[in-house]
Order: C-alpha cells, then sequence, then structure tokens
C-alpha cells in the first residue's frame, strides 16, 4: 500500500510542484490544510517560499505549529523545504525585525554573509556518511537552491541523545543546507526542483514513513 503524504498548504509554498515531486516516488499525495488530515498521513511535506514572517503569519493561521508538533510528539515524519525548513529553527531575522518560530531546533535564520544574493542555482552540499537522506546520492551532486537567508551556526547542544545529522552548504560563508533529526527533516534547496537527486531523496525519505 503507498504511503499517504500531505503537502500541507498554509499559503506559501511551491505546492504543485512539491505535490507532482512526491507523486513520482509512488506516494498517494493530498495538498491540504486540513488540521485532521494533515496530522495523521504517514508523512507530511512542509514547503515554504518567500519571507520568514509571511510563512509564519500562514503556518500560524491554520494551527500548523500545532500540526507538526503533535506529529513530532507521536514520532511522525515532517519534511520542510525552503522556508518551510526555516520556520522550523527558534527564529527568523529579516530586515531588522525578529520572528519567532516553530522553535523544533534553536538557531536564527538570518541574512546569508555572500557577496551575491540571492543564493540561486545549483550547489553540492556536505553530507554526513550516516545520511539516509543522501543515501546513494554522489558527494558532488548539485542540488538547486533559491534563498538569501539562512542558518550559519548549528546551536543544539549534542546532550544525552544522538546529535541530529546537519549537512553543509557554502556560498560566502556555510550554511545548514539539510538536517535529519528522528521524524523531523528538512532541506534548504527545494529537491522538486533538483531533478533526479532530488527525487532520489524524496524516495529516500519516504523509506522512513
Amino acid at each position: 500500500m503507498s504511503s499517504k503524504v500531505v503537502v500541507f498548504d498554509y499559503g506559501s509554498g511551491n505546492l504543485r510542484s512539491a505535490e507532482r515531486a512526491v507523486a513520482r516516488t509512488g506516494a498517494d499525495v493530498t495538498v491540504t490544510s486540513d488540521f485532521d488530515v494533515a496530522l495523521n498521513a504517514d508523512g507530511l511535506v512542509v514547503p515554504g517560499v518567500g519571507a520568514f514572517a509571511a510563512c509564519m503569519e500562514g503556518l500560524l493561521g491554520v494551527s500548523g505549529d500545532q500540526v507538526i508538533g503533535r506529529r513530532l510528539a507521536g514520532g511522525r515524519p515532517v519534511l520542510g523545504i525552503c522556508v518551510g525548513m526555516q520556520i522550523l529553527f527558534g527564529k527568523g531575522v529579516e530586515h531588522g525585525v525578529t520572528t519567532e518560530g516553530c522553535g523544533e531546533w534553536p538557531g536564527t535564520v538570518e541574512r546569508l554573509d555572500a557577496p551575491v544574493l540571492p543564493h540561486m542555482g545549483w550547489n553540492t552540499v556536505q553530507a554526513p556518511g550516516e545520511s539516509v537522506l543522501f543515501r546513494g546520492i554522489d558527494p558532488a551532486t548539485r542540488f538547486y537552491f533559491v534563498h538569501s537567508y539562512g542558518v550559519r551556526r548549528w546551536e543544539l547542544d549534542p546532550g544525552r541523545f544522538a546529535p541530529p545529522l546537519v549537512t553543509w552548504a557554502e556560498h560566502g560563508d556555510r550554511f545548514v543546507a539539510a538536517v535529519e533529526n528522528g521524524p523531523l527533516c528538512a532541506t534548504q534547496f527545494h529537491p522538486e526542483k533538483s531533478g533526479d537527486a532530488g527525487a532520489q531523496l524524496l524516495a529516500n525519505w519516504l523509506t522512513t514513513l
């Protein structure tokens, strides 16, 4: 039986391209903002484009923060993409305005220190060897990025649990390109726009459902 995946519609994101990309992996995909449907799906994809503050406003408007929190409390997988990854962190700072995020990870989304912004185009990433998302993907593979902001410092202490797997990329300086943390995964790049490599990453994520 195909895994049931919801692409969460909270007013921000490449919904249809994400839907098509996940559907190509063989999953049964629904695009919806319905709380219960999103809560009970096998997997939840949280896309996002635009400003951090606007995405958070949209997410809170449909109680998306509660959906994410309750899913994670029950060990149900969530995949954030682009700004859908950024809002999982503690806060975002854009144009001098600080907006609280979901706080699943500590850290600040801030403007990249790079000579050319936005960072738009193909870039390699440095994934840890234990990564599930990047399993079977050549380390020289490039993924598609479109962003001016990112997380430049990983602030979560290892603690007594297994630390998350953090993938990095460089554009001017280093920034977090992906995170794998139990049921919570995220990518700063767009797997749905990253061709065969993005399709492989999504297929790898589906194996975790």
